[in-house]
């Protein structure tokens, strides 16, 4: 059992959770709790620390998956978390290497995409991330100066989803974009001079939602690419809504489309 904060095992830990540079370099990322640890692909999995509460109640589930476990003591477990609570268990997992072709969807069905530009809360990408599964998403497209969605923060808003949810970094945003719009799918821009509301559109056909950084907006020459640009019907004087919130009801609205659609069929 490792009692010491100073051993390298633990300093690894802290570093991969502080440090984005870190989590690149050994493509690892950290995940904690109970919910987390069992919902990671056991064949993802790098290293598992538990506290010897938790390996006492969820032992025999850890020796099912057979996962490669080392205990540790609560004052150790509680320097290597990033919560103020810690829950008992923290597992490094390796990082997922997808392709923007890849979010597309294989061609199972039409291509359901959000593109994140500059986003940089960690909640609003979390949020979003777990929202997309649930709406039927296809895959996330971020710009490379959206928040790392290895931040610890981010992997505790997704709630798991970030095991399911295709994603990747664009070094070139726009050049992205053209491409998949070559490829059929239509872009639609959430921006205050939107054209129309985002009911009003067709999501049933291959279609994606810009959504832009969350104090500016999209840049200009990025909503540009838009094959339109809509906007949510705000009341009051609102002028625009919190990226996830933004985001969840132009998914939604989508889901909704091509379940009446599919039920219509």
């Amino acid at each position: 059992m490792i009692t010491s904060t100073s051993g390298s095992q633990v300093k690894g830990v802290i570093a991969l959770r502080k440090k984005a540079r870190e989590r690149n370099a050994r493509s690892l990322f950290v995940v904690e709790g109970p919910k987390m640890l069992f919902e990671a692909p056991p064949e993802r999995v790098e290293k598992v620390y538990v506290s010897e509460s938790f390996l006492k109640r969820y032992g025999n589930e850890l020796s099912l998956r057979a996962l490669p476990v080392e205990t540790v003591s609560d004052s150790v477990l509680s320097a290597m978390s990033d919560t103020q609570t810690p829950q008992g268990a923290i597992c490094l997992v390796k990082q997922y290497q997808y392709t923007a072709e890849d979010l597309l969807g294989g061609g199972q069905r039409a291509p359901l995409c959000m593109i994140l530009e500059n986003l940089q809360d960690p909640g609003n990408l979390g949020t979003i991330v777990r929202t997309a599964e649930g709406a039927g998403v296809t895959g996330i497209l971020m710009s490379r100066d959206c928040v790392d969605i290895y931040n610890p923060k981010v992997i505790r808003s997704t709630m798991g989803s970030v095991y399911r949810m295709p994603f990747c970094y664009a070094d070139d945003l726009h050049a992205v974009i053209r491409e998949w719009k070559k490829k059929g799918v239509r872009v639609y821009a959430a921006h205050l001079k939107g054209e129309l509301y985002h009911t009003g559109i067709d999501c049933c056909g291959p279609s994606a939602f810009l959504i832009g950084n969350e104090g500016n907006g999209l840049r200009e020459d990025t909503a540009e690419l838009a094959d339109c640009l809509i906007r949510i019907p705000m009341e009051g004087k609102v002028e625009s809504l919190n990226a996830a919130v933004a985001s969840a009801v132009l998914m939604y609205e989508a889901l909704r489309q091509r379940m009446a659609r599919r039920s219509g069929d």
